[in-house]
């Protein structure tokens, strides 16, 4: 049997083991999939497990998407670019990362028909999927890109990497159509982002990548304002699909049953 999991510090709130374990039934495959809470120095262990033939295929979540680059032998692409990996699996001899939230985050902007061209993004958060969501939307063609976080090291890497994105202080409102959660705050139940949501604004519209729990006070406070909301619930899904069909070579169905299945 084949196994796959999902690591990150937290990881109870990963929707991952559930949403995979489903295509994994539905496609016959003789594999599982779960999930394990790691530490910073767990990492390189977990890799060399892909290695050995032990585990055939890892997803990556907050926080390790830019730790587990000092352990892969090769990036796609993508991944190169965006110097993030979400996927992992092994290719001859090789242990190989990959990014599919890039391909996830467009495919869930697609799928509610959402066009970033020429539109202004407003970022908050400058952790290991935030170069990912720069990428796809300068690849959608987004005329404007801000990053505010809350601590000033990640984000000036992030300027080196990206020169056309503006750095805002964090608690400014600069002038946006799309705003971001980008940031881990929201997984607890009582997380607020600090911010004068009162400055922001309505025909606004807020984007949270967290999907579990599925209104985040982020969320409430936009809809309070009268602007449009989504949480990642479908990059989650679409980022998912990608990776699924890495490992087993086979595109998983979407549906209503399979979006169902993840209302939390």
């Amino acid at each position: 049997m084949k196994k796959y999991l999902v690591i990150g510090n937290p990881i109870d709130h990963s929707l991952s083991p559930k949403l995979h374990n489903y295509w994994i039934k539905k496609n016959n495959l003789d594999a599982e999939y779960s999930k394990r809470q790691l530490i910073a120095d767990d990492v390189e262990e977990i890799i060399k497990e892909v290695r050995k033939g032990k585990i055939n295929g890892i997803n990556v979540t907050i926080p390790f998407k830019k730790t587990v680059l000092n352990f892969i032998d090769q990036l796609t692409p993508l991944a190169d670019q965006a110097q993030s990996v979400n996927t992992i699996y092994k290719k001859g001899n090789k242990v190989i990362g990959e990014n599919t939230d890039i391909g996830g985050f467009e495919l869930s902007l697609q799928n509610i028909k959402y066009d970033v061209k020429n539109k202004k993004a407003f970022i908050l958060g400058s952790g290991g999927v935030v170069s990912s969501i720069i990428l796809a939307l300068e690849r959608l063609g987004a005329s404007k890109i801000f990053v505010s976080n809350r601590t000033g090291e990640k984000v000036k890497n992030l300027k080196k990497k990206y020169p056309s994105i503006e750095i805002i202080e964090w608690g400014q409102i600069p002038s946006f159509d799309l705003i971001i959660n980008a940031t881990s705050l929201g997984l607890k139940k009582y997380d607020k982002i600090k911010l004068n949501y009162d400055e922001f604004g309505s025909s606004k519209f807020f984007y949270d990548l967290i999907y579990n729990p599925s209104e985040t006070n982020f969320l409430l406070q936009g809809k309070k304002l009268g602007n449009k909301i989504t949480n990642g619930k479908m990059m989650f899904i679409y980022q998912a699909q990608l990776a699924f069909n890495v490992w087993h070579n086979i595109v998983p169905k979407i549906d209503s049953e399979t979006i169902q299945l993840l209302n939390t």
